[in-house]
């Protein structure tokens, strides 16, 4: 990690802020959302994980995806909390996924240049026939791999290499536009970089069937083929992958490891957002223990500094702050 550094959070101009306090004020007053994404779905009341889900960060990545529409980014917020609801994403388990894994076909380890967690897929470790839970499997991942993120970073690494895999490995089209849907309408700006490597023909051919179900700035984050080095030091590059890191496989070892650091840690994110207040719009660094501080503190401070609670200033975390609702 010492050789990997996340890159700085880009200072948002004065319009985005307005647009991101704008929605800010918006999200903290739902107190119910449709239970499924099935239109007129029966409403349900919002709960503290979907509260704390909805980070200052959270908020910016929908704006970014949306290229700040404030509509469209609610509307894609309301959409994801609702689809997880449906899909069943915050109740999957290690035991539930286990037997997908025992092979080891995905694997987080090592950070990337840009300290991105790496996630490994390896479809020739395919184990598995085709069914729902392996979409689900990939889900837990991804929430694994951000639960694996140091402070300041959002995105994480997708390493690909289908070195040894059987045309029979490859996903279906419909599994992709599933995969593309958890990504793209599910995880907005959470892949930083996707290394895909030792493309046979079918991989190429499977590739030009799903291109236009990818969005371009997805396109634009993935590399073929390339040397991986260039984007993951040596030392955090799997030897598997023709790294230095050096590591073989044991589920009974790994598994269970994996499940209690990310238990770990997403205990102790839970407990900052709750000594911060609960606030929706909180802070992702601060809630991952880096240096930032929590929305409470800036807010207290600033009202220290000015003595009173009515001019916060321009910023647009302290006025969305003042904001009813952002507490439970």
């Amino acid at each position: 990690m010492k050789s990997a550094k996340a890159p700085p959070a880009r200072k948002l101009s004065p319009e985005e802020a307005t647009k991101y306090a704008a929605v800010l004020a918006s999200v903290s007053q739902w107190e119910s959302l449709p239970a499924t994404t099935a239109k007129n779905a029966p409403q349900a009341p919002i709960q503290d994980h979907e509260r704390m889900w909805l980070t200052r960060d959270c908020l910016l990545r929908y704006l970014r995806a949306t290229k700040w529409n404030n509509a469209n980014a609610l509307k894609r917020l309301q959409s994801t909390i609702s689809w997880r609801r449906e899909y069943g994403a915050d109740t999957f388990t290690a035991d539930y996924i286990s037997p997908e894994n025992e092979t080891g076909k995905q694997l987080i380890l090592g950070y990337d240049n840009d300290a991105r967690p790496c996630l490994y897929l390896n479809p020739a470790k395919q184990n598995t026939k085709m069914s729902d839970r392996q979409i689900h499997h990939l889900c837990y991942m991804l929430d694994r791999t951000i639960d694996m993120m140091p402070p300041g970073q959002e995105s994480a690494c997708l390493l690909i290499d289908f070195k040894g895999s059987s045309s029979g490995t490859v996903p279906t089209v419909g599994q992709a536009r599933s995969v593309l849907n958890i990504l793209q309408g599910h995880s907005p700006e959470r892949l930083g970089k996707a290394l895909i490597s030792e493309t046979p023909w079918y991989v190429n051919t499977f590739f030009k069937l799903i291109s236009a179900f990818i969005d371009p700035v997805t396109k634009e984050k993935m590399k073929f083929n390339e040397d991986l080095r260039r984007y993951v030091p040596a030392q955090q590059l799997w030897s598997a992958y023709k790294g230095e890191l050096n590591f073989e496989y044991d589920h009974n070892a790994y598994w269970p490891a994996l499940d209690a650091e990310c238990k770990q840690r997403r205990q102790a994110y839970r407990e900052r957002w709750e000594q911060g207040g609960k606030k929706i719009g909180e802070y992702e660094e601060y809630l991952r223990g880096g240096s930032q501080p929590s929305l409470q503190q800036i807010v207290d401070q600033a009202n220290a500094e000015n003595g009173t609670s009515a001019d916060v200033g321009k910023d647009a975390d302290l006025v969305a702050a003042q904001v009813g609702k952002l507490s439970v």
